[in-house]
């Protein structure tokens, strides 16, 4: 039996003065839609820091220290190459005043199946009809929040 790799990455709670969360929606042509905080998988000698951060700005266009890290998730996943990994998440939160958002970082897969961003009211993600990961975000962000 083969064992999966371990794949480090990072992930942003971003949220607006409204107290709204950013999250990206995924179109992969293999399975039905997902939305998820940006972040991605950490390089090569990189910290976890320092994949949020970088992260951060690819996906965003902010450049801002990526927050503290609040919470982590394990968990096993298909990745969108089809690769079944056992993901190892370090999520980190911070808030911004503005929040406008630069999408010109994005490589060309996350061009080809990111197309949609949104900004989500806690109250909204526990009911919203497509997955949004992790599955228990709502109830994370109340952990990490204290409320």
């Amino acid at each position: 039996m083969n064992q999966r790799r371990i794949r480090r990455a990072s992930r942003i709670l971003l949220l607006n003065e409204a107290e709204e969360l950013l999250l990206f929606r995924f179109t992969p042509d293999d399975r039905a839609p997902f939305w998820c905080a940006p972040g991605g998988e950490a390089e090569d000698g990189e910290t976890y820091e320092e994949a949020a951060t970088r992260e951060l700005h690819e996906e965003t266009g902010i450049h801002a220290d990526c927050g503290p890290e609040v919470t982590r998730v394990i968990s096993d996943f298909v990745t969108l190459a089809g690769e079944p990994v056992t993901g190892d998440d370090r999520y980190f939160l911070l808030r911004v005043a503005d929040p406008a958002i630069d999408t010109a970082g994005h490589t060309p897969t996350e061009q080809a199946m990111m197309r949609e961003y949104r900004w989500f009211a806690r109250k909204e993600i526990a009911g919203w009809p497509e997955t949004i990961y992790p599955e228990d975000m709502s109830e994370m962000l109340g952990r990490v929040l204290g409320a």
